[in-house]
């Protein structure tokens, strides 16, 4: 992993000034955007032209037409590697000394020293500008006055004709000369210090690594011998306008490159970004990157086309292949500013229950003993919003910093692992109730806040370490990365023990289910999530897994009101959530089924019949089953639920709770049951088929009366003793639209 004295952080050609960053590199987040950019085009641009040059030296100087065939060769060989060994030697033997200006280089090779420039911020573009303008005055004087002294025949026939009319001829060999010579020593340099850094950084693994030897003096003489063998290669092309094309198609592409980083950060409005430059807007940017592609296909079309084909390639491998990072990425800074810019668009007043989805918010205490249902919760969120909450519990005014800041890190740690998409909100409070309701307030922004709250049942199963099972989370997958983060294990505590005191009592977990309701958030409680089918809890598709059922029971069972077939909002929202899980390609194979109970007097059909149509409405795919159950609803009009008792007006602590255990024993009743039994009760069915993985129950609200919480609580879990994963949910927004 990158280092702060790695070489490539201090290659960076976007600063703070809108220039090259000194070697410590500090600065701001423009730097590594342009570096990732050009990262293929400095290293092969300046091997190639450094090959180009050489080539040019060759053809021009010793290629003659008075020699022999052997002779001429003979020379050529001997030419080359003398000339070859002695560029390698100087470049091999180059010291780490500061240079003071990047004027007397192409424009690219002072970026590419950048980190081995005194003042880069202002050596590079004063040389760059110095050089520019002096190069430009010299071939506009050479354009003229070549132009007003020989003739229009001898300027297109003979390209060398410098040496006729020179005052002196050997001097236009000893200009050739010394330009190749420099320009191949400049450009491997630069494309060794390039490589070199590529290499510290880790990026192209074991292929690059020989190239981080250094010399005592911090020379990377192994980078200058991968440069050089790189330059050997490419010498094989041959053709002089074949390399002089494709060496020009790869300048433009490095400059395009260059100025789409600084257009990337004029639009991401980065506060760091200033260039210095008064004439810098966004359309030079833009007018740069378009006159360079412009160029570049008129020069080569298919030289253009495939640098820009090898830098995608180039880019996405560096992409998939970079791990975590201590340079800034430009594309984190115009994602800030597209999501700023489209969540002030988002209006809550502009929503519709035609584009409703869950925007889901999981406490967790301990992520060891609450892995699955992380991944539940994941796969319930159906592309809306996921946030993973915790409380830790204390007074900012007693403590000396906060706790809380440096947990983000293992909190995000564990987002990755799991491979969820969700965000991670962490707060500060006395009590787990008061800490739910900031996160409940605060979560989100905008119009993307939660609108569901998701919790752990509150029972006396002994807590889980999922650490321990889950593959994602074992401890080589943690050592055998180099440079690696701590492992998990160490950053969060172990379970809780069994018997040990709970942060959070059973008054204040009813309390914090009923302050979610008073807040107009639905509510989802999750029991014995860590039995689900490991297949179902998978990214994977589910069809070659082992079929299941999905049960949905729309009605509640601790307060039988209503008519048959009656179903409320919170009955439509149950069948929502079970609809929107159906769709997760892991619970693909999985059938929907939604029960309906029936009193003994009631005839069958009728209400079946009336479902159906409300199913075929709303589009769901579901298997519906009419079971009869003595406690079950009576004929009537249905009554809307009040918040005060759960169960029945008139009925005691008993009745209570032998209706729960009537309830549950229906439900278990149905489990594991065929689609070929029929309707029918605890004594009817088949006991054969695919069972049931998860259930949906209905929540009652709590009672008014804050001394009935340990009672409700006792009756939920009676109600779902045994039944496995079971999710228990009370919804009190619209969810479902028929209207076209």
């Amino acid at each position: 992993m990158a280092s702060e004295s790695s070489p490539l952080l201090a290659y960076r050609l976007l600063g703070e000034e809108g220039v090259a960053l000194p070697a410590n590199g500090a600065g701001g987040p423009g730097g590594a955007s342009a570096r990732k950019l050009s990262t293929f085009l400095g290293v092969v641009v300046p091997t190639v032209l450094s090959m180009f040059s050489i080539v040019v030296f060759l053809r021009i100087g010793f290629v003659v037409g008075h020699a022999g065939l052997l002779q001429a060769l003979a020379m050529l060989l001997v030419a080359y590697f003398i000339l070859a060994l002695t560029v390698l030697s100087v470049c091999a033997i180059a010291t780490n000394g500061a240079v003071q200006g990047g004027g007397a280089y192409c424009i690219m090779a002072g970026a590419n020293m950048s980190g081995e420039l005194k003042d880069p911020s202002r050596a590079i573009p004063l040389g760059t500008i110095v050089a520019v303008a002096y190069t430009f005055f010299v071939y506009v004087l050479l354009f003229f006055l070549s132009s007003f002294t020989c003739d229009r025949t001898l300027l297109q026939e003979d390209y060398g004709f410098f040496r006729a009319i020179s005052l002196w001829p050997p001097l236009v060999l000893i200009g050739i000369y010394a330009t190749a010579l420099s320009a191949s020593m400049s450009s491997l340099i630069g494309a060794s210090r390039i490589l070199h850094a590529l290499a510290r950084d880790d990026l192209f693994g074991v292929i690059l690594a020989p190239a981080k030897v250094v010399s005592r003096g911090g020379n990377p003489w192994a980078a200058v011998l991968y440069s050089w063998g790189l330059v050997q290669l490419v010498l094989l092309a041959g053709k002089l306008n074949t390399l002089a094309a494709v060496v020009t198609v790869f300048y433009l592409v490095a400059y395009a490159a260059v100025d789409l980083s600084c257009l990337s950060l004029e639009w991401a409005s980065a506060p760091n970004f200033r260039p210095t430059f008064s004439l810098f807007s966004w359309h030079t940017c833009l007018l740069g990157v378009a006159s360079c592609l412009l160029m570049m296909f008129l020069i080569s079309p298919g030289a253009a086309g495939g640098s820009l084909l090898l830098m995608g390639l180039l880019a996405a491998l560096l992409t998939a292949r970079g791990g975590p990072s201590s340079w800034g990425y430009v594309s984190q800074a115009l994602l800030f500013h597209q999501v700023r810019k489209y969540l002030l668009r988002l209006d809550v007043r502009k929503d519709h229950v035609k584009f409703w989805r869950p925007q889901l918010l999981l406490l967790v205490g301990n992520p060891r003993g609450a892995l699955p249902l992380l991944r539940l919760a994941n796969q319930l969120k159906k592309g809306g919003l996921y946030v993973l909450g915790h409380v830790t519990l204390g007074d900012l005014d007693s403590l000396p910093s906060d706790p809380v800041q440096p947990q983000y890190g293992a909190w995000l740690s564990l987002v990755d692992r799991a491979q969820v998409k969700a965000f991670v909100d962490l707060t500060l409070s006395p009590s787990v109730r008061q800490g739910a309701q900031h996160l409940l307030r605060i979560s989100g922004l905008g119009g993307m806040k939660p609108n569901t709250l998701v919790l752990g049942f509150y029972d006396d199963a002994p807590p889980q370490d999922h650490f321990l099972t889950d593959p994602a989370f074992s401890e080589p997958a943690d050592s055998t990365r180099e440079g690696s983060s701590p492992a998990l294990s160490t950053l969060f505590p172990p379970p809780r023990a069994p018997g040990s005191p709970r942060a959070l009592n059973p008054q204040d977990y009813v309390a914090t289910v009923a302050d979610a309701l008073k807040m107009n958030k639905n509510v989802v409680l999750a029991r014995a999530s860590g039995a689900l089918p490991p297949e179902r809890l998978s990214r994977g598709s589910g069809g070659t897994s082992q079929l299941h059922h999905v049960d949905v029971w729309p009605l509640n069972l601790l307060r039988p009101r209503g008519g048959p077939g009656y179903v409320d909002v919170c009955g439509l929202f149950l069948l929502q959530m079970a609809t929107i899980l159906g769709m997760v390609p892991a619970w693909h194979s999985a059938r929907l089924r939604i029960f309906l109970c029936l009193g003994p007097r009631e005839a069958p059909g009728a209400a079946e019949g009336r479902l159906r149509a409300l199913l075929s409405q709303l589009r769901i795919r579901a298997e519906v089953q009419e079971v009869v159950w003595g406690e079950g609803a009576g004929a009537g009009e249905p009554e809307a639920e009040e918040e005060g008792d759960f169960v029945n007006s008139g009925r005691g602590d008993a009745e209570a709770e032998a209706l729960a255990r009537s309830a549950n024993a229906l439900v278990r009743a149905q489990q594991g049951r065929g689609t070929g039994g029929g309707p029918g009760g605890p004594e009817g069915g088949d006991a054969e088929g695919p069972i049931t993985a998860l259930t949906f129950l209905y929540l009652p609200r709590p009672p008014a009366d804050p001394a009935r919480y340990p009672r409700y609580l006792a009756l939920l879990e009676t109600l779902t003793r045994d039944l496995g994963p079971t999710l228990l949910v009370h919804g009190v927004t619209p969810v479902t639209c028929t209207d076209l």
